[in-house]
C-alpha cells in the first residue's frame, strides 16, 4: 500500500505532526509520499489530505480522475468533507492499516462551455461579472432542463449543485439539502428579483443548460475558483460526470449526524 500525502501550506501544520504522521505509517508499514502543489502523482493508492474543504475541493479533479480514495483531515475552520480532526490521525492510520473502513463515492458535474470542458464536487456557479464601471446591477440566465424551459432568472446568477455541494453555496442561498446516495443535483436562484424563484431539484441524468441574455457579462466559478468570464450569448451545459469523488469514512460515518455537528452552530 501506498499513501500520497497533500499539506496545505497556508495551514502551518507543524514539524511536530509531520513528522508523527511519519512514525504511525513506518510502524504500520506503508509506503508514502509527500506532494507539493502541481506535482501530484497518480501512483499512489490513497490521498492524504491536510487542510480544510478548500483543500479537499483543490484535489478533487486530480483524485476522480485517477481513482484515488481521499482521507481528509481537518485543518481548516469547518471540515465539512474531511473525515478526521487533526487529533484523529493515529485513528485514520489505524484504520488503513486494517482495512477498517468504507468508502462513501460522491457525484460530480461536467461542464462544456465554449469547446472547454471542466468538473465540480460541489457547484457550478453563474453570477454577475464586477468591473469598475460596468452598469448592469442584474443578470439575466435563461435555464433549460432537457431542452425544456425552467425559467429565466433575472437577479445576481445560479448556482448548479451536486447533493455534496447542497450543502454549501446553494445551502447559504436557501436551497434544499440533498442527502449524497440522491440521484439528482439542484439548481438555485441567486437573490432573484421574483417572488416564485425556488431551488429546483432535477434528475442527474438530465442536463442543464444556461445561457446568457441581454448583452450582460458573467464568472462562470467551480467549487469556488473563477474559471471563465462569459458574455452574451454563451451557453454552459452542465452534465453528470464521468468522475466521482471516492472517500474514505469511518464505518459509523452518518450524513445527518455531520449536518447537526458541522452546521448548527454560531459564525464564531
Amino acid at each position: 500500500m501506498k499513501v500520497g500525502i497533500y499539506f496545505n501550506k497556508t495551514k502551518n501544520i507543524d514539524e511536530k505532526n509531520r513528522q508523527h504522521l511519519i512514525s504511525l505509517l513506518e510502524d504500520a508499514k506503508i509506503e508514502y509520499v509527500f506532494f507539493e502543489e502541481g506535482k501530484l502523482q497518480n501512483n499512489v493508492d490513497f490521498l492524504l489530505a491536510f487542510g480544510g474543504d478548500g483543500t479537499i475541493l483543490y484535489l478533487a479533479d486530480f483524485a476522480s480522475k485517477n481513482d484515488i480514495p481521499l482521507i481528509g483531515i481537518n485543518f481548516g475552520k469547518l471540515g465539512f468533507l474531511t473525515e478526521f480532526e487533526l487529533d484523529e490521525i493515529d485513528l485514520a492510520i489505524k484504520m488503513l492499516k486494517d482495512n477498517d473502513y468504507k468508502i462513501d463515492k460522491r457525484s460530480m458535474l461536467k461542464v462544456d462551455v465554449n469547446n472547454e470542458s471542466f468538473y465540480a464536487l460541489n457547484d457550478v456557479v453563474l453570477e454577475r461579472f464586477y468591473e469598475e464601471g460596468q452598469l448592469n446591477l442584474v443578470i439575466n440566465v435563461l435555464v433549460k432542463i432537457d431542452n425544456n424551459i425552467v425559467d429565466c432568472i433575472n437577479g445576481d446568477g445560479v448556482i448548479v449543485g451536486t447533493p455534496t455541494g447542497s450543502t454549501a453555496y446553494s445551502l447559504s442561498a436557501g436551497g434544499d439539502v440533498l442527502a449524497p446516495e440522491i440521484s439528482g443535483n439542484i439548481m438555485t436562484p441567486i437573490n432573484a428579483h421574483s417572488l416564485h424563484n425556488r431551488s429546483i431539484v432535477f434528475s442527474s441524468s438530465s442536463e442543464m443548460v444556461l445561457t446568457l441574455a441581454n448583452n450582460d457579462k458573467a464568472s462562470l466559478l467551480l467549487d469556488g475558483k473563477r474559471q471563465k468570464v462569459l458574455c452574451d450569448k454563451d451557453v454552459v451545459k452542465i452534465n453528470q460526470s464521468p468522475y466521482s469523488v471516492k472517500f474514505l469514512r469511518k464505518k459509523n460515518f452518518n450524513f445527518y449526524g455531520r449536518l447537526l455537528s458541522k452546521l448548527n452552530r454560531k459564525g464564531y
